[in-house]
């Protein structure tokens, strides 16, 4: 139960010092999600009924970040079916307003925590420094490995505008402890 002056999720779960609560999402969310997805200006933007769904079937293995109830973070994962010991992140969002408070890697460490994967994959493209920084650091926070390895060719992922698009990489972390 939070104290008299934290905010409280009506699932019992307080808001960080910073006031941001961190909990699974609810369909309620997912257009928030779509929004700031495209707001971001660097995800593949997916349909914003994609983001409904996700909020719906995948929420045990995903997060929002909420602020004053605005959605201002966001992690989308999933365990794969052909290894479900294996947590795939898709996508990992933050709010302008958010940045340099280490929210993306805080939601990153919830999923974790809650969905206890052995294994947690990736892909990020070569020239986005940023997410090979966060997801090297909750390597390292775990006190486990990162791996990079080619997955996804340039030529596998057209542009809708004709571009080109870079390749996107796998990035391998673990083993995770407590699994």
């Amino acid at each position: 139960m939070a104290g008299p002056d934290e905010p409280e999720h009506p699932h019992g779960e307080p808001a960080g010092a910073d006031g941001v609560l961190i909990l699974p999402p609810d369909v309620v969310h997912g257009p928030q999600l779509w929004q700031l997805a495209r707001g971001s200006q660097v995800l593949d933007v997916n349909s914003s009924y994609a983001y409904l769904l996700w909020c719906r079937d995948f929420a045990a293995t995903s997060v929002v970040a909420l602020a004053d109830e605005k959605v201002v973070g966001f992690v989308m994962g999933y365990l794969r079916p052909e290894a479900p010991d294996t947590l795939m992140i898709w996508q990992v969002a933050v709010d302008g307003s958010q940045r340099g408070n280490r929210l993306a890697a805080r939601m990153l460490h919830d999923v974790l925590d809650r969905s206890a994967p052995r294994w947690m994959h990736t892909t990020v493209t070569p020239s986005n420094e940023a997410s090979i920084r966060l997801f090297s650091g909750v390597a390292r926070d775990r006190g486990t490995t990162i791996e990079r390895r080619d997955l996804f060719a340039a030529e596998l992922l057209p542009d809708e505008e004709g571009g080109a698009h870079e390749p996107e990489d796998l990035y391998v972390i673990g083993p995770l402890a407590g699994t």
